[in-house]
């Protein structure tokens, strides 16, 4: 058995990255606001705390993969929060999405712990995350990073470097940013194809055919098809990571005015009910503009 590993977080990611950890051979402790069945805890060869301070005294490594700095500020700073159980002796890897300056200002507030912290979201969503496919972005001293690999390892296939804490954050934010603009750009020429008489069918296979194949396009290809948006990548998760590009652009200068668009047009879905479908039923918006409801 190699470390122990607190686990904050069994959404639709943490919960297969929490199963790989345990299949690994690592002992998994996990916690989530809402209680697992014994079930399922059994199921996934992992136990159950009763609050993130027991997780994280009992645990060498804590992982946080929660929905974004509220529940970060909950669990960590909250009543029993992990973090009055953080010490030099343990680390925490942060692995949610939020933007650089919370993740600099997290790690401003972890340091009189002496917690070892690292910053490292990952590219990829359920099926990488059931897959152990994930690209793991990681920020903080190199040296802990580099003592962290073998374990981030388990949760994907590769670990970038990114630099100092807060540039694990900055990568996924560019990430992001293109990751919406592909699926919103594949959704429109997709729309406006069907507008100009062309079978969806036809045109997905002129795209998987050529230079504009990739995998992103593949996986999305049947929810365009079919016009059923399962939820691999919840639409109100790239809405909410959209804002934080936005205002960390403003930030650093950065012009991106197709993602002021991207924004505009993810967070009319959430308007409309969707955000809890996958962000490709941003075609939705888009057929419905085109006057196709």
């Amino acid at each position: 058995m190699d470390r122990k590993i607190g686990f904050l977080g069994m959404g639709i990611m943490g919960r297969a990255m929490a199963g790989n950890l345990a299949r690994a051979g690592h002992e998994v402790i996990v916690y989530n606001r809402t209680v697992l069945r014994k079930e399922e805890l059994e199921s996934m060869g992992v136990s159950m705390a009763p609050n993130p301070r027991m997780l994280a005294d009992q645990a060498d490594f804590i992982i946080a993969m929660l929905t974004g700095p509220e529940a970060i500020e909950a669990l960590i700073w909250g009543p029993e929060g992990a973090g009055a159980a953080f010490n030099g002796h343990k680390v925490f890897i942060n692995m949610s999405t939020v933007s650089p300056r919370y993740t600099r200002e997290l790690a401003a507030r972890l340091a009189p712990t002496s917690v070892r912290f690292i910053d490292a979201p990952v590219s990829g969503s359920k099926k990488p995350a059931e897959d152990a496919t994930l690209v793991i972005l990681a920020g903080g001293r190199q040296q802990d990073v580099e003592e962290a690999t073998p374990l981030l390892l388990t949760m994907g296939k590769k670990v970038v470097y990114c630099g100092a804490v807060g540039q694990g954050s900055m990568m996924k934010m560019a990430v992001n940013l293109l990751l919406g603009t592909m699926m919103e750009g594949l959704c429109e020429a997709a729309t406006f194809a069907a507008k100009g008489g062309l079978a969806v069918d036809t045109f997905l296979d002129v795209v998987s055919s050529g230079p504009l194949n990739c995998a992103l396009f593949q996986m999305k290809g049947d929810m365009i098809r079919g016009g059923e948006f399962p939820a691999q990548f919840p639409l109100k998760h790239i809405t909410k990571d959209l804002k934080f590009v936005v205002d960390t652009a403003y930030e650093t200068g950065a012009a991106i005015p197709a993602g002021h668009v991207l924004l505009h047009l993810y967070r009319a879905c959430v308007a409309r009910g969707l955000g809890d479908l996958d962000f490709a039923a941003v075609m939705e918006i888009l057929r419905e503009m085109g006057g196709s409801h």
